[in-house]
């Protein structure tokens, strides 16, 4: 039964983290118009996918870190109740933060229940020294590479972009436009008649009628397709840094006092990672897409760069960055750089990210104890 619970909750776990964390990639291709949600949510889910098949190979050491050797006794580790604890706690912070369309990080929330279970589940405790230099300090400095990454690349593109002398172009809207011309003290029958009169307007479109493109062309190719392209490649990277990063996190408590295999729960997490992006994610895409910052697609080519080859890059070295605090950080340079981010949501984020950890090591301390 308890062997049972264990993986119950892990894929709950799973769920949970399809769900908040399955748009981060792909939210500068719906906040900036480059497609539509579904197809942005297609995307995602697949190259997410990709990215933990390959955890299998290139993803050891996060299974390693996040099995909780070396931070935990390992007397604890074996029973089944690290699993169902450490599982639930991070699977129903991450679920709260994400009925309330909050971005957390599943990263933060495994950690903070493995120090509550650690602390309330053995007279060991934590290994405070291991959770600093593994844990902690990865996740406090990435959100801060990423965003002055973020700031260089997107100033040496602009730079870039003048010296080939491309421009940001929009449309001209040209319709009529019916006006009221009946003059004071007219006579009623007449005024019938003439009250209402077209005339032709021209006007600049806004980006509700049409969406600012890039003018120019780049070695035969024209510089909005060939940003539209890359823009998708982009997010498809970050989808893929994501599945690498987070999936072998979640198998490693599937893991964890049970006998299935690896392979299994790396297929386990997968699917049920999927079906929480498929069916919960949609509160999450909208803050992600339209309440940090506005952006076009050349910006969210340049968060989303820096975003996927920092988390790949960590993954490979077996660092347990959080995609969130990485997308986010990225994001939020973005809003610096342009001047339009929305620093009252961004707080409200920031907040969340900051008692996520405590929130989770409440529920995995409580719930190790009821054991």
């Amino acid at each position: 039964m308890s062997l049972f619970l264990g993986m119950l909750f892990g894929l709950f776990l799973a769920y949970a983290n399809g769900a908040n964390d399955n748009f981060k990639g792909v939210a500068t291709l719906f906040g900036s118009g480059t497609t539509d949600y579904k197809r942005a949510l297609i995307w995602a889910t697949a190259t997410t996918a990709l990215g933990s098949v390959a955890a299998l190979f290139i993803a050891q050491e996060l299974l390693h870190a996040f099995s909780g050797k070396g931070l935990i006794s390992d007397a604890l580790l074996s029973t089944p109740a690290f699993a169902i604890s450490v599982a639930f706690a991070a699977g129903s912070t991450v679920m709260l933060a994400t009925r309330f369309g909050f971005p957390i990080s599943t990263t933060h929330a495994l950690i903070g229940a493995l120090v509550g279970v650690g602390l309330f589940g053995s007279s060991a405790g934590v290994n405070f020294d291991r959770l600093t230099s593994t844990f902690l300090l990865p996740l406090l400095v990435s959100p801060f590479v990423a965003l002055a990454a973020t700031w260089l690349l997107y100033q040496s593109t602009r730079h870039i972009s003048n010296l080939f002398g491309l421009k940001k172009e929009t449309c001209i809207c040209i319709g009529q436009e019916v006006l009221q011309v009946v003059e004071p003290g007219t006579d009623p029958q007449v005024a019938i008649a003439t009250m209402n009169a077209e005339i032709p307007t021209v006007s600049l479109g806004s980006e509700l009628v049409c969406r600012q493109r890039y003018a120019g062309k780049v070695f035969g190719i024209t510089v909005d397709t060939l940003i539209d392209k890359l823009h998708y490649l982009s997010s498809g990277i970050v989808g893929f840094a994501r599945g690498l990063n987070d999936t072998p996190k979640i198998a490693a408590i599937l893991l964890a006092g049970s006998t299935i295999s690896q392979t299994f729960a790396i297929v386990a997490v997968t699917a049920f990672m999927a079906a929480g992006a498929l069916i919960s994610t949609r509160k999450v895409a909208e803050t992600l897409s339209y309440r940090i910052t506005e952006m076009d697609h050349g910006q969210g080519l340049s968060a989303n760069l820096v975003t996927g080859f920092v988390v790949i890059f960590a993954s490979k070295l077996g660092m347990p960055v959080s995609t969130t605090h990485v997308s986010g950080g990225a994001l939020f340079g973005i809003g610096t750089i342009t001047g339009k981010a929305n620093w009252k949501m961004i707080g409200k984020i920031l907040a969340a990210w900051v008692i996520t950890l405590p929130v989770a090591a409440l529920l995995g301390s409580i719930i190790i104890l009821l054991k």
